[in-house]
């Protein structure tokens, strides 16, 4: 190689390390930088937890809750933050880069479920330690996790501001008590795990059919569906420009709650 010929590869080099610094995200938060507690019951529940700066006069914060998919199960606190939270840890460097605060927590579950005891005792236990407005709790999960937002909201269909599963499933059965509760739902068009249409062909279907039994009982969930994408698309999905914003503009419009029998559902 001549010295030109080096040159204009060190300038290609330059070029293409430019390209990645300024496509990078400004805050990208580390996976450290989230505190590791347990729930103070005997379910001991896993969680990480942030709070993201910009809190001004004692202010109570909205809680979003991210449910991770069934290959992160564990009681290691930790493996529920991989793939960057499979995307979710983008909200956090959303609201960073905005200075907006809100509370972020990752709970830990086993088994490929989430019954809905073990989300509320996270949610409660996260009432004692951070300063959130009971009135905006927001679920999302992806997956095993997308199915659990549902599981959970069908639970407790008066105490969640929103939910926004992500190629989840769930039974039609039960969706009445929450066509109130403001929904929006991503899906692949092309899922290789859990069909859009008939989830995994039982009683319980794919996103597809579930806005449509929504929207036949008067709800009106958003829904975005990516038709070419398959199972894996939470990444895209929690980058979508305005989703933060609305997750963190819901709020319940009757009495808060505080779970205290939630040990009993």
């Amino acid at each position: 190689m001549n010295e030109m010929d080096a040159m204009k590869f060190l300038a290609k080099l330059f070029l293409i390390a430019l390209i990645l610094l300024l496509s990078a995200p400004c805050f990208a938060v580390e996976a450290s930088a989230l505190g590791k507690y347990w729930t103070e019951d005997a379910l001991h529940v896993p969680y990480r937890a942030i709070v993201t700066p910009g809190r001004q006069n004692n202010e109570l914060l909205p809680l979003v809750i991210f449910l991770h998919g069934d290959w992160q199960d564990g009681t290691d606190n930790e493996s529920q933050l991989g793939g960057y939270g499979n995307g979710s840890m983008q909200l956090i460097d959303q609201a960073i880069s905005a200075d907006v605060p809100f509370v972020y927590i990752a709970p830990e579950t086993t088994d490929a479920y989430w019954p809905a005891a073990r989300i509320a005792s996270v949610v409660r236990d996260a009432f004692a330690r951070f300063p959130i407005d009971r009135r905006r709790v927001i679920l999302t999960g992806i997956s095993d996790g997308g199915t659990g937002v549902w599981d959970a909201l069908k639970a407790w269909p008066a105490c969640f501001a929103a939910g926004v599963p992500m190629s989840g499933m769930t039974e039609t059965s039960g969706l009445a008590p929450i066509a109130s509760v403001p929904q929006w739902i991503f899906h692949g068009g092309k899922d290789n795990d859990t069909d859009v249409e008939t989830g995994y062909g039982g009683a319980m279907v794919g996103s597809r059919a579930v806005v449509r039994a929504l929207r036949a009982l008067g709800a009106r969930p958003i829904y975005t569906e990516y038709p070419q994408e398959e199972h894996v698309i939470w990444h895209r999905a929690y980058a979508t420009p305005g989703l933060l914003g609305w997750m963190l503009n819901q709020r319940l419009r009757g009495k808060p709650c505080d779970f205290a029998d939630y040990t009993k559902r």
